[in-house]
């Protein structure tokens, strides 16, 4: 079991959810879905781009900004997460997650449903309960949340000196 962390809880809850699911949207039949990643180069970004050192780092009404907002908030990651054995229930998610709100559990399922990165299921028992569970296009972002978490697990002793020496300095 990963170790767990102390989270910010001053993070804004991004209840924003203006993009167009059209943008977004993966194939009708999610298992034929071509969820291999563009080539970026050849990509038009009328955003900006990460890659070009001298180039804004995208506007803040940039599809892409938003989209990274939503996905890679706190409590997103970790319902990701904490989906990655299998479909759970929304309780089964809150008592996984310490700390959550029924509201930011609520706010967070429906945003990465919406974008097509989590499923609901409702289940036909008494009483009635749903079931979330990662999408094909929630997948896709396994990988990339496992190098985060990772590069965290190697570097947090870094930060923490950086943090102390920060935190020195501003109390002298």
């Amino acid at each position: 079991m990963p170790p767990s962390f102390q989270m910010d809880t001053t993070s804004t809850e991004y209840n924003r959810m203006t993009l167009d699911r059209q943008t977004i949207r993966p194939a009708a039949d999610n298992s034929d879905a071509d969820l291999s990643p563009p080539d970026v180069a050849s990509t038009s970004n009328p955003c900006g781009n990460l890659l070009d050192k001298d180039e804004v780092i995208t506007a803040i009404d940039c599809p892409h900004r938003l989209l990274l907002d939503q996905i890679a908030d706190k409590w997103s990651v970790l319902i990701l997460a904490a989906l990655r054995a299998g479909p759970h229930r929304f309780n089964e998610l809150k008592r996984r997650l310490d700390g959550i709100t029924q509201k930011a559990l609520t706010q967070s399922l429906r945003r990465l449903e919406r974008n097509g990165i989590v499923s609901r299921r409702v289940l036909a028992t008494s009483p009635v309960a749903v079931e979330y569970a990662i999408t094909p296009l929630g997948e896709t972002l396994r990988e990339p949340f496992a190098a985060l978490y990772h590069w965290t697990l190697q570097y947090l002793p870094a930060v923490d000196e950086a943090r102390a020496r920060f935190d020195e300095a501003s109390v002298t």
